[in-house]
């Protein structure tokens, strides 16, 4: 099934989050039993060489390659879906012209801008047949704006109707700070839970998607029942301090030595 079937059809998906731009590092994270991986090319360390050469190994272990761009690269949105990602996220949307901009690059006509040369994709997902797989483009990939300001919030409702915006994701710490106005970046803060809830219901009634860049993995409950269904956990660094973490703890209790320092993982978007 497509990311974007699941999506449809109600499913839950928990995604990693890749920040390291080596393709046999995100080989070893889409082998862990996540849904889909997400290459970050925002704030981590992704490029144009290494989500190419990273979404093969995400699609051989059977999970779903999705793609943060930078800001306003609605190029590499393109671009990204022609390596064979399945969807695409574009952070700081926070108008009804930046969801159009990013849509034409999601989209083939008639609903986008968006051009032809699937060289990479097609053949990654099996497909040669080239008018089907124009036909069904427009539909298995999956555009996410992200909303994170209060121009964000503001513009909602034109962003949902935005045709070729499948849905919204929440990167919480920026919409923190932008919620306390600079105050703080707190992606737990609980005076923003109940517009996050807000935000998902208004999804819903759009007909869209509600993703959320969760940093406390026993919130996930609680984001689900808000109407969440796209839930992105942590980071490689995250994976491995944790990983680590449990490790040294059973060596340092089996050899009755104190514990060795514990680490954190990288903050949540």
């Amino acid at each position: 099934m497509t990311f974007a079937s699941r999506l449809n059809n109600g499913e839950t998906l928990i995604t990693a989050w890749s920040s390291v731009p080596d393709a046999l590092t995100v080989e070893i994270v889409a082998a862990q039993g996540f849904d889909a991986v997400v290459l970050d090319m925002q704030h981590g360390g992704h490029h144009e060489d290494s989500v190419l050469r990273s979404v093969l190994p995400v699609l051989r272990a059977g999970r779903h390659p999705v793609v943060r761009i930078p800001v306003g690269r609605f190029d590499m949105a393109s671009r990204a879906l022609d390596f064979g990602a399945e969807a695409v996220i574009a952070p700081m949307i926070n108008s009804e012209e930046d969801a159009r901009g990013f849509a034409a690059a999601m989209k083939y006509p008639p609903v986008g801008e968006r051009s032809w040369g699937p060289t990479f994709a097609a053949p990654r997902h099996g497909n040669t047949d080239s008018v089907a797989w124009l036909h069904e483009s427009n539909a298995r990939t999956v555009s996410f704006a992200m909303i994170e300001t209060r121009a964000a919030l503001n513009a909602l409702d034109g962003i949902l109707e935005t045709p070729g915006i499948d849905g919204i994701f929440v990167g919480p710490a920026d919409f923190s700070i932008a919620w306390t106005e600079g105050g703080t970046v707190d992606s737990t803060l609980e005076d923003m839970m109940e517009t996050l809830a807000r935000i998902a219901a208004r999804a819903k009634e759009a007909g869209k998607h509600a993703g959320m860049y969760v940093v406390d993995a026993a919130m996930c409950g609680r984001f689900v029942e808000m109407g969440y269904r796209f839930l992105a956990l942590g980071t490689e660094h995250r994976y491995i301090a944790l990983g680590a973490d449990s490790l040294l703890k059973a060596a340092h209790e089996s050899l009755g030595t104190p514990a060795a320092r514990k680490t954190t993982g990288a903050a949540g978007y």
